[in-house]
């Protein structure tokens, strides 16, 4: 059964009309998602062997995987599947998508209330209870008009799990999700995360993806009215043997729109392996729009694999701006020339440059222990190729 568009605020009659190779159509019925065979082109990147766990719909019921300790303003009655707003917004893409929200009996609803500004980051774990251990989550945030607050998502232990977002932005709100990819290093992860961006509304997503053996991530924004803001910005760290794949959709189907796109990751030790795919659609009703994005990869040892695949589809020549990059190198020797020749060890300019390459993304989470943790954790892997 393929979904149909659900209205919310007359918004979403152009959620689902996107169907090409890129973009199948989304279902809730996990039925209509045939178990991939790799030939298709948005699996074509990803180590389906691996990943096959995440598959299967005949597994054990999921293990309880969120942990989550909100106030209780700003935590509503769990959503059943159909119960508005769970489903309004997010349609799952992949057969991991539909399973995930077949096997989510009951969805967190964090609710930032109308005119409400959060001060401190709201914070929800997702921690996993095996490596042969199946988990499922499905999280709904909505942000009333004109609200403010940070969400920071983190994913932690082993598992093999599915997880959804949905997320609603109001009209004039500030909603910032960060979501933290801990795992330990055999966990698998796939995630689809969709939001509805209103009208002059600002939206900002940070992927962080520093653990598990193989994490999968659609992250997806949309606009509901016209003037809305999306920054996407993603940060990963790729170890031998993982691999760390990020896909982004922005669909620009309302004016005077902003996105950018901002990912930044690092790769060391055999077989270590990235992908990142950025697609952007602008719609012919979308005047005035403005976008970029970019992926930048750092590779550190011999043995690492980075594809990049920017995308721009383009309907009307009615817009302020667009454009995207992609690029794919080692250290620059004459930055490191330069700061060896200032007396610093190999090692310690080794660290800087990383750090450096890291700066803008970290730099614009805004909650200073999880800052200071990501620093930590790029010198902790540092360390492993300096000793290898």
């Amino acid at each position: 059964m393929t979904a149909t568009a659900t209205p919310l605020a007359g918004a979403l009659e152009t959620r689902h009309d996107v169907a090409s190779h890129l973009h199948p159509s989304g279902s809730f019925d996990v039925a209509d998602h045939a178990v991939p065979t790799g030939r298709e082109e948005v699996w074509r990147f990803s180590p389906l062997r691996r990943l096959a766990p995440l598959f299967d719909d005949t597994a054990a019921a999921p293990a309880e995987a969120a942990d989550y300790d909100l106030p209780a303003a700003y935590l509503a009655p769990s959503l059943a599947p159909g119960q508005a707003p769970r489903g309004t917004v997010l349609v799952p893409a992949d057969r991991p998508a539909a399973i995930a929200s077949a096997r989510s009996e009951h969805a967190v609803h964090l609710r930032i209330p109308a005119e409400e500004t959060v001060a401190e980051p709201l914070r929800l774990t997702v921690t996993g209870k095996g490596a042969d251990r199946a988990s499922a989550s499905h999280l709904v945030v909505s942000a009333g008009h004109h609200s403010k607050a940070t969400l920071v998502l983190r994913h932690q232990g082993s598992s093999q799990h599915s997880g959804n977002v949905e997320v609603i932005v109001g009209d004039g709100a500030e909603l910032t999700v960060v979501s933290v990819q801990d795992w330990d290093d055999d966990a698998l992860h796939a995630a689809q995360h969709e939001a509805l961006v209103g009208r002059d509304a600002v939206y900002r997503h940070i992927a962080v993806s520093v653990g598990g053996g193989v994490v999968r991530m659609h992250s997806n924004v949309r606009y509901a009215g016209v003037g809305g803001s999306a920054e996407l910005l993603g940060l990963y760290f790729v170890d031998a043997g993982q691999h760390i794949e990020h896909r982004l959709f922005v669909d620009h189907n309302n004016p005077r729109g902003v996105s950018n796109v901002d990912y930044r990751g690092a790769l060391q030790g055999e077989g270590a392996r990235s992908v990142w795919i950025g697609d952007v659609l602008i719609r012919k009703t979308a005047d005035d729009i403005s976008t970029y994005e970019a992926n930048k990869n750092l590779v550190l040892t011999d043995g690492c694999r980075a594809d990049s695949v920017p995308n721009l589809e383009i309907e009307t020549g009615e817009i302020r701006g667009a454009g995207h990059s992609s690029t794919t190198g080692r250290f620059d020797d004459e930055q490191l020339f330069y700061l060896r020749s200032r007396g610093l060890s190999e090692e310690a300019a080794r660290r800087l440059v990383v750090r450096g390459f890291f700066a803008s993304i970290i730099s614009k989470i805004g909650v200073p222990d999880l800052e200071a943790y990501l620093l930590e954790t790029v010198d902790r892997e540092l360390e492993k190729s300096e000793r290898s």
